[in-house]
């Protein structure tokens, strides 16, 4: 497990009712979760160092900044964390559209406590794998970076599944300097294995 899956995620509550704020903090606490809450968007992006590593439950109708504009905010200065939107019936549309830009969820008021919780839990897991996976990215590449240009063109034949006879009549290249090449590439890689090689590059793939 990497130290950024074991970073805590705070869910970070906006909602301009005091006393919702106020029960879903209770809530929030009590199932042993980090929870900040904050009573408008403009507090939020004026206060919170958007880098933090979490989820974001917000109200959709807000005086000043909505929700659905909080959102589009956070989206323009490059912040994906999941987004959970608290929705009262006459604003369902809005939060359709919202999920449509994005959110993870929206939850009706009045809400079930414990159905909140499972779909925090939920949003809080996405945040998880998905800075595990930005991590990850960013140290495959660091690794990659280490290859020189020819390491690099054995590794694309490696993960292909050919044999170092094959990738040298590919490349021009003795069967020995090839064998070479490899050893050099698992290393740099730190790859325990092909299948291990083969994993985390078609995990970056898949990105």
């Amino acid at each position: 497990m990497t130290t950024e899956s074991r970073t805590i995620h705070t869910v970070f509550v906006v909602d301009d009712d005091v006393g919702m704020r106020a029960a879903l903090r209770r809530l929030i606490v009590a199932a042993g979760l980090a929870v900040e809450t904050y009573a408008s968007a403009t507090e939020l992006l004026a206060e919170l160092d958007l880098t933090r590593p979490g989820i974001f439950l917000l109200d959709v109708m807000m005086p000043g900044m909505t929700g659905l504009e909080l959102q589009e905010a956070l989206l323009a200065r490059g912040i994906t964390s999941p987004v959970i939107f608290l929705t009262g019936s006459n604003s369902i549309p809005i939060a359709v559209a919202a999920m449509q830009h994005g959110a993870v969820d929206f939850v009706e008021k009045p809400f079930d406590n414990a159905d909140l919780l499972v779909r925090l839990q939920r949003a809080l897991q996405v945040a998880v794998d998905k800075r595990v996976a930005q991590v990850n990215r960013a140290e495959f590449e660091r690794r990659l970076l280490l290859l020189t240009p020819r390491e690099h063109e054995v590794m694309d034949h490696v993960v292909t599944g050919k044999t170092s006879k094959e990738i040298a009549r590919a490349l021009g290249a003795s069967h020995r300097t090839i064998e070479i090449h490899r050893t050099r590439v698992m290393a740099k890689m730190e790859a325990e294995s092909l299948a291990d090689l083969v994993r985390m590059t078609m995990a970056q793939a898949s990105h």
